[in-house]
């Protein structure tokens, strides 16, 4: 770790001033650069290519227990703690589906109010037709309920 980060400033500071500041040996870290990268990083690498490869297959949805079942059913030798850290240093989250929340219960036995404007949305007097509608909207502190009322006529709000 000292000399991964020795090496990213080695152009702003000189390699001795480093190795003293990090007390660390200059033969140590020309070493260090010599080393090709280890067996552990190596085996990483190629889990990092195998889970994105499952985390695209699963249209970004998978998280590391998902991409840890898929991976072990294709032969590959992981734990869920090792993908997990992985997918976090690479940035790969998963999106959860939303799901979908039913506001209006139609399946009711109650009678449905006769349509009597059938349509008719010209209006030549004022109150005489007047037409309504309901929202809510989420908050912090819960459901806030708005309703507005239009006079068809005037195109005015009511109430």
């Amino acid at each position: 770790m000292r000399y991964a980060f020795l090496a990213a400033h080695v152009q702003e500071y000189s390699i001795k001033l480093l190795c003293r500041v990090l007390q660390v040996s200059r033969s140590g870290y020309y070493a260090f650069r010599g080393r090709g990268p280890s067996r552990g990083q190596e085996q990483n690498r190629q889990l990092v290519k195998q889970i994105e490869q499952a985390f695209v297959k699963s249209r970004r949805t998978y998280g590391c227990p998902r991409i840890t079942h898929q991976l072990k059913a294709d032969g590959v030798r992981c734990s869920r703690g090792r993908v997990e850290r992985l997918m976090a240093r690479h940035g790969l989250r998963a999106r959860p589906k939303r799901r979908y929340i039913s506001t209006t219960d139609s399946g009711h036995a109650w009678a449905v109010a006769p349509n009597e404007l059938a349509r008719a949305f010209e209006v030549s007097e004022p109150n005489q037709v007047w037409a309504s509608d309901l929202t809510f909207i989420p908050t912090q502190e819960g459901w806030l309920y708005l309703a507005g009322v239009l006079d068809l006529c005037l195109r005015l709000p009511v109430g």
